[in-house]
């Protein structure tokens, strides 16, 4: 089924949706569903089974199961012969419908997977969308840190040893979250990034001299997040005396990740600067942006109208 190294396992899916297995297929621990759509099979009952995906997750709800109802046993069976016949990943009985016993043979004859919900068809269907939406978004992991500030995702980069988790820990103590330390898995979700920590370092922070630190621990769960919308980048350098720092703010840099450009400022790092507070401003000024607010562009525009004015 496509890209055997993609998609959502039965397994997964099972776990995560906490679905009853009625019966499970011979391929539930192999095939892994990497089609972001899923398919409502009454045509198929009725026997059309023209521009049918049989690669779709198959659920039936409350209308399909009032049309079965009302075959006779041995057209139910010949629904269900039809539909298992072809190699679906699984049907999906919503509203914990009862099963006709036609259906839960047919299943078992062509050994597929028949699985039952509790949820309504539409409450199922939008959310395992969701889910599929996210498992089978592009996923890319990068050196950083990721930290919630007032509201605003923001990712710092930088060489090692430069700075960041010092940063962020000041960042924390000011009440701000952390969502990652070191690896930053970054995932594209339409045209927008999120980003989490890697299991195995979720709440950890390394800081030289000190070693790892528990934030969680430290500081309380209000100072850790599991996921944040990334929406600035960060970019730590050392200071370089020949290079020129834009003083206005009116030169917007942009970092392209998947795909996706997002605002992204320089910090040139030297002894005595208050990275945190530096952060912290560039955060807020990014909210202040977002909401139609430029500062430098404000600015310049009142210089030229005093300029333009003769300095009145």
């Amino acid at each position: 089924m496509g890209d055997t190294k993609r998609g959502a396992t039965l397994q997964e899916i099972v776990n995560e949706f906490d679905i009853e297995i009625l019966n499970k297929g011979e391929d539930f621990d192999s095939v892994r569903i990497d089609v972001k759509d899923v398919n409502r099979p009454g045509l198929q009952l009725m026997g059309f089974f023209d521009y049918f995906d049989a690669e779709r997750l198959q659920i039936i709800g409350k209308s399909e199961t009032a049309m079965i109802e009302k075959m006779r046993p041995e057209q139910r069976r010949r629904s269900f012969d039809g539909l298992f016949s072809r190699a679906i990943p699984a049907l999906v009985i919503a509203r914990w419908l009862p099963i006709f016993p036609e259906c839960l043979a047919m299943a078992k004859r062509y050994k597929r997977t028949l699985l039952r919900t509790k949820e309504t068809t539409i409450n199922f269907t939008s959310k395992f969308i969701d889910y599929l939406n996210r498992s089978l978004a592009p996923t890319i992991t990068r050196h950083g840190v990721l930290l919630d500030i007032s509201g605003q995702g923001v990712l710092i980069v930088g060489d090692s040893g430069i700075g960041k988790s010092e940063t962020a820990i000041e960042l924390i103590k000011r009440g701000h979250r952390l969502v990652s330390d070191d690896a930053v898995e970054i995932q594209r979700v339409g045209n927008q990034l999120f980003g989490k920590a890697p299991e195995l370092i979720r709440h950890y922070m390394e800081l030289r001299g000190i070693g790892l630190v528990n934030v969680r621990q430290l500081f309380g769960m209000g100072a850790v997040m599991y996921q944040s919308q990334i929406d600035l980048v960060v970019e730590m350098e050392h200071w370089k005396q020949d290079k020129f720092y834009d003083r206005l703010g009116l030169d917007e840099q942009m970092m392209n990740i998947l795909g996706v450009d997002l605002p992204c400022i320089t910090i040139p790092v030297m002894p005595g600067r208050n990275l945190a507070v530096i952060v912290e401003v560039a955060a807020m000024n990014n909210r202040h942006k977002r909401f139609g607010h430029n500062t430098a562009e404000e600015f310049v525009s009142q210089y030229d109208a005093v300029t333009a004015g003769g300095g009145k």
